[in-house]
């Protein structure tokens, strides 16, 4: 199982891929177990004549003899539910695993799974200790981890520090999600900008920012959907033109009120990626003209010259 004991079969796998040459991060694959795990066991049981499977198997059997029963970590039941202790302590522990393969720390997934479990919602660093049998320099990291995600906050009872998981939090880890994901896509344009878009890392930024701009949009306002198709239907229309128009022109001929084909010029404005490759431009001569126009800077200069010589 992965994350538990190496089993002398899995010993005795591990020296024979050592003896064909692979490494510690392919016969780590192939247990599905953490590569670190490999080589500590390699770097801890080997001698002269190399890694020693049965060796390893009985020192550390010799070992986990000498050491004292750990008690099982407390689960977190309140009483009064008729719950079962074993399938709550079950569950507990498949969702901080669950929360460990999507990428969060296992401390950090640990406390966040004992705190989702308890109906308060509410334990002190001292409880989290004692409940999952750790260090509390160990919940305070992981508390500083989470707080940091905006997924739990402190309060204080007296002189005592509890941390609470609150029916808020899912709306604090949108919002903080939203947040950090404009960060994305503000910094990943500024980079298509100085690297220029024509080029492979530009427009790699630019296909980046596009991405995250794409993700915000949806996260923050689900109404922006429909924005969208407006404003792909007034690139439609100005493309089909073929020059610039007035705000005026666009709505009579979509047969829009004027504050939707504004509404839909706005948004291409400040969602590019909803364009694509298309951008709107303000043209022609009289203010408030619009006209569609390519993004050639995403083209380099061979690929200008080539598609100019086309239309010769």
């Amino acid at each position: 199982m992965p994350g538990g004991r190496l089993t002398q079969e899995d010993r005795r796998l591990i020296a024979t891929l050592l003896k064909d040459g692979l490494g510690y991060a392919e016969i780590a694959r192939r247990l599905g177990r953490p590569t670190s795990t490999i080589s500590r066991e390699v770097a801890r049981n080997s001698g002269h004549s190399g890694y020693r499977a049965e060796e390893a198997s009985r020192v550390t059997g010799e070992r986990a003899r000498r050491r004292k029963p750990r008690p099982r970590a407390t689960p977190v039941v309140q009483n009064g539910y008729g719950r079962d202790p074993e399938a709550v302590r079950a569950f507990e522990t498949d969702f901080a695993e669950m929360m460990v393969a999507t990428g969060l720390p296992r401390m950090t997934s640990r406390v966040l799974s004992c705190l989702a479990v308890s109906d308060d919602g509410v334990l002190s660093a001292a409880e989290l200790a004692r409940r999952l049998q750790v260090s509390p320099a160990s919940v305070s990291n992981a508390v500083a981890y989470l707080e940091a995600q905006a997924m739990l906050r402190r309060e204080r009872d007296g002189r005592r520090e509890q941390y609470v998981l609150d029916e808020e939090m899912p709306q604090r880890v949108w919002a903080e999600s939203i947040r950090a994901n404009q960060e994305w896509v503000k910094i990943s344009r500024q980079g298509a900008e100085v690297l220029g878009p024509s080029t492979p890392a530009g427009a790699r930024m630019d296909d980046l920012s596009r991405f995250h701009a794409r993700i915000n949009e949806v996260m923050l306002d689900d109404r922006v959907a429909v924005y969208a198709s407006d404003a792909l239907t007034v690139l439609a229309a100005l493309l089909h033109a073929r020059r610039a128009l007035p705000v005026s022109a666009l709505a009579s001929a979509l047969g829009w009120p004027e504050e939707r084909v504004t509404g839909a010029l706005r948004v291409v404005d400040e969602h590019p990626h909803i364009a694509g490759p298309v951008t709107v431009v303000r043209g022609g001569s009289l203010d408030g003209e619009y006209r569609a126009v390519p993004l050639v800077e995403r083209l380099t200069g061979a690929q200008l010259a080539a598609l100019g010589s086309l239309e010769a």
